[in-house]
């Protein structure tokens, strides 16, 4: 009763925005999603720029974070001493643990000083041409944004990936020993094995990336435009949220607002679904072959040899 009670919850929630986000659906439609005006005086709203921010902040902290959580957990479960094992995955799970609005604090007072520092000796450079390097370095841009969330993100794809590595059976890597294989083959034997684990780990840090609200706000700039630059102020959709709700006047102004926490709250809840079954079909153990004999040979006819 308690476990369906959790799925009502969550059924509720979702009703409970669909409710509250008609006018702009029956009045925009899919165009909502496919224009860039956001215009609340004039009652223009397209939700383009931060589905964009979104996507993007989320994309390039994921790329980041996937090696070096992945390095984390092997060194964690397949090269670290047994003593310091524990320390070393606790260590690393602490950062998961701290709060949002301390990793926007640490990104406003550390991460963007450093990072208008990074962005004005690139600009001196060759690679200023490029259109993701273009732009005045502010510091508090998308750069800021996907490297705070590639440091929120490592605990969890790393945590994740440790138990699918433990998940793996101890024979895969006897007998890639047996085999003659070194110590990295039979971590690859084991990588290869719990890949798609592995793979449910990743997805599972886009969706807590796709999500994150207050650490974002604070360090991407609020900007709602489409840039590739990643020195460019822009928006996100948890913080268009989180900026604008308590100051919208008007219902379609509200609504508005509120349909972009539903479609935020379907793909989140649709990415958290995909990589728990990944995750829980690596875990699980194998299921036991029966081996079958040959079939008998059938009986010779009757008056032959």
């Amino acid at each position: 009763m308690f476990a369906l009670l959790v799925l009502v919850v969550v059924g509720a929630i979702g009703f409970e925005l669909f409710r509250n986000s008609r006018m702009p659906i029956e009045k925009f439609g899919w165009k909502f999603w496919t224009t860039s005006d956001w215009d609340p005086v004039s009652g223009e709203f397209g939700a383009l720029p931060f589905i964009w921010g979104t996507a993007y902040s989320s994309v390039f902290a994921i790329l980041l974070a996937t090696p070096i959580a992945l390095g984390i957990a092997i060194f964690v479960s397949e090269i670290a001493r047994s003593r310091f094992r524990q320390p070393l995955a606790f260590l690393t799970e602490l950062l998961a643990a701290i709060p949002s609005i301390v990793y926007g604090l640490w990104g406003i007072f550390v991460l963007v000083p450093m990072v208008r520092k990074l962005e004005t000796l690139v600009s001196k450079t060759p690679l200023a041409t490029l259109p993701i390097f273009k732009g005045p370095p502010f510091g508090i841009g998308m750069l800021a944004a996907g490297l705070i969330l590639t440091v929120m993100v490592i605990p969890f794809i790393s945590s994740v990936s440790r138990e699918v590595l433990r998940a793996v059976p101890l024979t895969q890597r006897e007998a890639a020993y047996a085999l003659g294989a070194t110590r990295w083959e039979a971590i690859k034997v084991a990588l290869r094995y719990g890949r798609t684990g592995i793979l449910g780990a990743i997805i599972l840090g886009f969706g807590r990336a796709f999500g994150e609200t207050m650490a974002v706000t604070m360090v991407i700039g609020n900007n709602p435009q489409i840039s590739a630059s990643l020195f460019a102020p822009q928006y996100s959709m948890a913080a268009v949220i989180a900026n604008e709700f308590s100051e919208a006047t008007g219902d379609l102004y509200l609504q508005a607002l509120t349909e972009i926490g539903l479609v935020l709250f379907v793909i989140t809840l649709a990415i958290n679904a995909v990589s728990r079954l990944l995750i829980w079909s690596a875990s699980r153990p194998p299921r036991k072959r029966v081996a079958r004999s040959a079939p008998l040979p059938a009986a010779p006819a009757e008056g032959t040899a």
